[in-house]
Order: C-alpha cells, then sequence, then structure tokens
C-alpha cells in the first residue's frame, strides 16, 4: 500500500517544459494536493502524472483542478485524470489555450467565481483572477488559512504579464480585489517556487497599486 499523508496540504514538485510564443523553458512546478487520508483534489497536474499518481496513494481522486491553461500547469491533467477517473475542472476562459495542450480533449466541468470545491474536509472556493491568463483562478480555504494561487501571485510580486494572453493591469486588480482582501497571515502557495503570506506580498503590490493599476 502507498503510503499518504493526512496533511491536508501536500506539496510536490515536478519538473518539465513551458512553451508559449515559440519560446520554451525548463521549469519547476509547485503540484498541491489538498484533502484528507481518504479523497483528495489535486492543483495542476504538472509535468508527470505517474509521480502525482505515486503521491495520491490510495487516495481517491475527487478532481483535477486547473488554475490557469498553460502548459506546464495542465500537460499532466488528461493522463492524470484518466488513469484515477477523475473529472478535469478549468475556467472556460482559458479553453484557448487548454486546447493547444490537448486538442482533442474538453475539461469536464467550469470552475466559476464563488464556487465551492469540496476535498476531504477542506473547502475551496474558487477566486477568478484573471490577468496572467484570462481564465486565471486561485483557491482560498478558509479554514486552512490558505489561498492556492497558480501563476498570479508569487513570493515578491505578480506573476508574469509579458506573453500572449495577459494583461498586467488586469492581475494587479485581480491581487487587489481578490487576494488583498484575505487575511494578512494567509498561507499563499504559489504555481512555482516558495510560499509567502499575504501579508508579506502586500507593501510591494501596494507600490503598483498606488501607481493607479
Amino acid at each position: 500500500m502507498a503510503e499518504t499523508s493526512a496533511e491536508p496540504v501536500q506539496n510536490l514538485v515536478t519538473s518539465g517544459v513551458f512553451a508559449l510564443d515559440g519560446g520554451e523553458w525548463e521549469v519547476e512546478n509547485n503540484v498541491w494536493i489538498v484533502g484528507d487520508d481518504r479523497t483528495a483534489v489535486v492543483v495542476d497536474a504538472a509535468h508527470d502524472h505517474e509521480a502525482i499518481a505515486r503521491a495520491l496513494g490510495d487516495r481517491e481522486l475527487m478532481a483535477v483542478v486547473c488554475t490557469h491553461g498553460h502548459n506546464d500547469h495542465v500537460n499532466a491533467a488528461a493522463a492524470l485524470a484518466d488513469l484515477c477517473d477523475a473529472p478535469i475542472l478549468l475556467h472556460p476562459d482559458d479553453a484557448e489555450l487548454w486546447h493547444r495542450v490537448h486538442p482533442d480533449r474538453e475539461p469536464d466541468a467550469p470552475l466559476l467565481e464563488g464556487e465551492l470545491l469540496q476535498a476531504g474536509g477542506v473547502e475551496l472556493r474558487v477566486l477568478h483572477t484573471p490577468g496572467h491568463t484570462p481564465g486565471g483562478v486561485c483557491l482560498y480555504a478558509e479554514g486552512q488559512g490558505t489561498v492556492f494561487t497558480g501563476d498570479t501571485l508569487f513570493r515578491g510580486g505578480p506573476g508574469a504579464t509579458g506573453r500572449s494572453f495577459s494583461d498586467f493591469p488586469t492581475i494587479i486588480a485581480s491581487i487587489r480585489d481578490r487576494l488583498l482582501a484575505l487575511p494578512p497571515q494567509t498561507a499563499v502557495h504559489t504555481g512555482h517556487g516558495p510560499s509567502t503570506t499575504v501579508g508579506a506580498e502586500a507593501p510591494h503590490l501596494q507600490e503598483w497599486i498606488d501607481r493607479g493599476y
């Protein structure tokens, strides 16, 4: 029997390639497994569906949740969903990005603002946070004091907006209206790199907000 973790949040780092606008970059992605020792959801199935399945162990996978449609966040989603017989959830505004990776596969259900997802004993509220991509979302677990931000917010600032489908004023507005409204002690679990807190990032972000974004 594979080991599982009863912790509500488990992190797995996978490695692969991010590709967009004709460029390719080696990246490491945070895959988040959220739930209990019986059921869980996977936030951002990146690169290696077999490694994610091993980390899940004997837990039932309730859903593969995609914070956005960039290939490095969804490239293992279909294989993991098929292996575990689970639905794939994605905001519909990222359908074009999704179909660049999975042209012959549709997500199973939309992620919409305010929707509540259950993962074991954890409740996740969907926050639509466009800017990095049109359909970018964050997932707020109020009971755990945690938000999963994908590529919307990192330690040190907002996600990148220099490529197709992205917009800097939009991501700043999303962070201002959705994330900075959360309690300052809220843990921010990101799509790449180390975690942070809402309070730690607020001073840096306030500089952009003060400039009128």
